[in-house]
């Protein structure tokens, strides 16, 4: 039988859905507390502290919830991969896409607390994590590291409070359109060297980013490996003729879209800054590992 945890801390993140987070994590911790589980709920005013919050916290439970979006099961890696404690997901962000990735329920808080309920009568999925290294850089990330167009994107996505979800992408990645260019990288991965001009890198343990953009329909959280895009020099025109289909995943049979798996790859290029799961990490040069089986969650049976 597997060993149920009694003591769980929930971190939430007031501000997800634009302040709804707060209500939602509410009720999260009254539906555990009704279930019976000893809560301790985390919350501070702004991410630096409830990152300090609950490193410190979670230490003393058998398990973390964090209520939020993918920066918040970003934090939830970065505190307890490589340990034994078990992460659970509400999803109450604009993007979600670990939540997504998991098959945990996106945009009902109700279906997710069912299935985060019964996650915890079962023993945890063990997946693998990603493993960023650099100068003054240690950082987890449990969807996808990006470093290229997409990043600047995602950097002025993070920077809109208008719309939500999966259309701020969309806006900001018009907006950086104009001045679209190729960046010059060099890759090495595994046993392979490639210097190359591109326009978008990302290295994925998850399928997608930004909101359900499937841009590794391929990858595995639990193969012990990553899958590297890169897509290489595209016309504004041919950028715009590509992207829709990014969403289903199909981008990926375009003779310019490359994908590669490794489980170790350093990402170089210049005045270039990498985000993983949606939050900035650092500049580039950085180095990028998968750990196989670094995290334990509480998600649905897989199917099949």
């Amino acid at each position: 039988m597997p060993k149920t945890p009694h003591r769980i801390a929930v971190a939430i993140n007031p501000r997800a859905s634009f302040g709804r987070g707060s209500d939602l994590g509410d009720v999260v911790v009254q539906t555990l507390r009704g279930a019976g589980y000893e809560v301790t709920t985390l919350i501070e005013p702004d991410g630096v502290s409830l990152w300090e919050t609950t490193r410190a916290a979670v230490k003393g439970h058998d398990a973390l919830v964090v209520v939020g979006g993918d920066g918040m099961a970003h934090l939830g890696a970065n505190v307890v991969a490589g340990t034994r404690i078990p992460l659970g997901i509400v999803p109450t962000g604009t993007g979600n896409d670990m939540a997504r990735g998991l098959g945990i329920a996106i945009g009902n808080a109700e279906d997710a607390m069912i299935q985060l309920l019964d996650a915890l009568q079962r023993e945890p999925r063990v997946i693998d994590a990603g493993r960023i290294r650099g100068e003054g850089v240690d950082r987890w990330f449990a969807c996808i590291f990006s470093a290229g167009f997409d990043a600047i994107v995602n950097e002025r996505a993070n920077n809109m409070r208008w719309p939500k979800g999966r259309q701020r992408y969309n806006l900001a990645l018009l907006r950086e359109l104009a001045s679209l260019k190729p960046i010059r990288y060099r890759l090495e991965l595994d046993d392979e060297t490639v210097v190359s001009d591109a326009m978008l890198i990302a290295v994925a343990n998850n399928t997608s980013f930004g909101g359900g953009m499937m841009v590794t329909p391929d990858a595995l959280l639990d193969d012990g490996l990553l899958d590297v895009l890169i897509v290489k020099p595209l016309s504004r025109l041919a950028f715009l003729r590509i992207f829709p289909r990014v969403f289903k995943g199909t981008h990926v049979t375009d003779p310019r879209v490359r994908i590669v798996r490794a489980r170790r790859v350093r990402v170089s290029a210049e005045s270039i800054v990498a985000y993983a799961d949606g939050e900035r990490v650092a500049a580039l040069p950085l180095e990028v590992e998968v750990v196989a089986g670094a995290l334990r969650v509480f998600a649905p049976p897989v199917a099949g």
